[in-house]
């Protein structure tokens, strides 16, 4: 059988502990020319599956953070495209499409972006998710290899200073399995968000503990349709507000801690 052509990106996958995923994302863009799984020193077997399924393996279990990690793997990339995947989304073929020919444009020396924001369709306990904020989730994944993430701990992103693009198809992101996978990352997040934030020297009264988290879930439950998609956007909306209220609590005790 014809081998499938491959499209002159590299796919840039950051997992830990991902073993229950990561082979399904790669299967998913097996279209890409190389993939490059940076494993964040996971104890199950990801990176074992990773280098299975025909990914190439980065030991990244030193990095300081995501962004560190991921930037080392961008480093390493042998195409001039990257696109960042998270090992619970998964590609499709329409998205390949559309990137080969993003890729083609840019080769023939049509003026292209620097960077891509590409749209992510965001799944919860087996439903699409279709407001509340969900609906309008378009993180920068695609650009050329010279583009680098900070360092946060905490939603890091793309730093660029150049223009950039929309890719119209889509990632499919399944981010939480189970509440148990929630509220792991509930916990460390909140955490995380709260040490970085003291640091900076920002600080939270404990009126910031009791208005953001009500604000939260009005804006995400009412003002964006959160209600539209039914119990699991009440849960999410309250989910969010639980969220805000942990992360501001751990802020605002941290003065009395330290």
């Amino acid at each position: 059988m014809r081998a499938p052509p491959t499209i002159p990106v590299t796919v840039v996958i950051a997992a830990r502990n991902e073993a229950a995923n990561v082979q399904g994302c790669i299967d998913s863009v097996r279209w890409a020319d190389e993939i490059i799984v940076a494993d964040h020193g996971s104890v199950d077997d990801t990176a074992e599956r990773a280098r299975g399924a025909g990914a190439t393996v980065l030991d990244g279990r030193d990095a300081a953070t995501i962004g560190f990690l991921r930037n080392a793997a961008i480093e390493t990339a042998r195409n001039e495209w990257v696109l960042v995947v998270d090992a619970d989304e998964r590609g499709t073929p329409a998205l390949g499409a559309e990137l080969a020919r993003t890729t083609a444009a840019s080769a023939l020396g049509v003026p292209t972006a620097e960077a891509y924001r590409v749209p992510r369709r965001n799944f919860f306990l087996g439903a699409e998710i279709r407001h509340g904020g969900w609906d309008h989730d378009r993180p920068i994944r695609l650009f050329r290899r010279s583009v680098r993430y900070d360092e946060s701990r905490v939603h890091e992103h793309v730093v660029t200073g150049g223009p950039v693009g929309l890719i119209r198809e889509s990632l499919l992101h399944y981010p939480y399995q189970s509440m148990d996978a929630y509220f792991e990352k509930f916990e460390r997040y909140s955490r995380w968000w709260a040490e970085d934030q003291w640091r900076r020297g920002r600080r939270a009264s404990a009126w910031a503990v009791v208005s953001k988290p009500p604000a939260r879930f009005f804006s995400m439950y009412v003002l964006r349709g959160g209600m539209r998609d039914g119990a699991r956007g009440t849960v999410l909306a309250a989910l969010a507000a639980a969220s805000v209220l942990a992360k501001y609590a751990r802020l605002w005790a941290m003065r009395f801690e330290s």
